[in-house]
């Protein structure tokens, strides 16, 4: 079985370099996703997005246009803010002393508690997939950073017997797409977040994009 490694390292799974222009910016996009919500970015995460554009501004992507505004403004924090900001307010915000102020679990939204049936079913489609969990993190699989990942490999996995649009739809339509909109109004809710409001409305956007696109296979 592949594992589902650690999102901050991409380079385990076995990916098709032969994709479509607009693939490959999908598992670009859904790869940023993935290390932004797995742990506050490193400055050298920052100063790539600040300063590359090409994956969004493409015209092969899937309407490019609404994912410019979000983009510009992710772009905008990433050159005004320094790493220690950004892991400063993932820290407080998603990890925090005792209880975390925001959850990223898709279990929480869907029960309103950590570990329950969502994750136990999510695991049985890993096992279908031919994917489980890596020892070397600490997140449950359900972590919408270990789903943007997955979303990725699906993507852009050399196995195209898992690797195709009709598991990218299945997928993304039980495992995603019923709870991470709540997720996001609870980023663009929060008083606190600075940075994280922005991955959130990027994340939205691109989201429903890939809902409507879906829904039209």
């Amino acid at each position: 079985m592949d594992a589902i490694d650690n999102p901050g390292d991409q380079t385990s799974l076995a990916l098709d370099t032969q994709l479509s222009a607009e693939d490959l910016a999908r598992a670009d996009l859904y790869g940023l996703l993935a290390l932004l919500f797995y742990s506050g970015p490193p400055q050298e995460l920052l100063e790539k997005i600040a300063n590359f554009n090409a994956a969004i501004e493409k015209p092969e992507v899937v309407s490019s246009s609404l994912l410019q505004g979000p983009w510009d403004e992710l772009v905008r924090v990433a050159k005004n803010a320094s790493s220690e900001d950004w892991q400063t307010e993932y820290e407080t915000y998603f990890v925090g002393v005792g209880k975390q102020e925001i959850f990223l679990y898709g279990s929480y939204y869907l029960t309103g508690f950590l570990n329950e049936k969502p994750l136990a079913y999510l695991r049985e489609e890993l096992k279908v997939l031919g994917l489980e969990g890596s020892d070397d993190i600490s997140e449950t699989e359900d972590h919408i950073a270990c789903l943007c990942e997955i979303m990725r490999y699906l993507i852009a996995g050399e196995d195209l017997g898992v690797c195709n649009l009709t598991q990218q739809k299945k997928f993304f339509n039980e495992q995603i797409r019923p709870w991470a909109g709540q997720l996001f109004d609870t980023l663009e809710a929060h008083s606190g977040l600075t940075y994280y409001r922005h991955v959130g409305l990027l994340s939205r956007t691109f989201f429903e994009i890939e809902g409507q696109a879906f829904d039209m296979l």
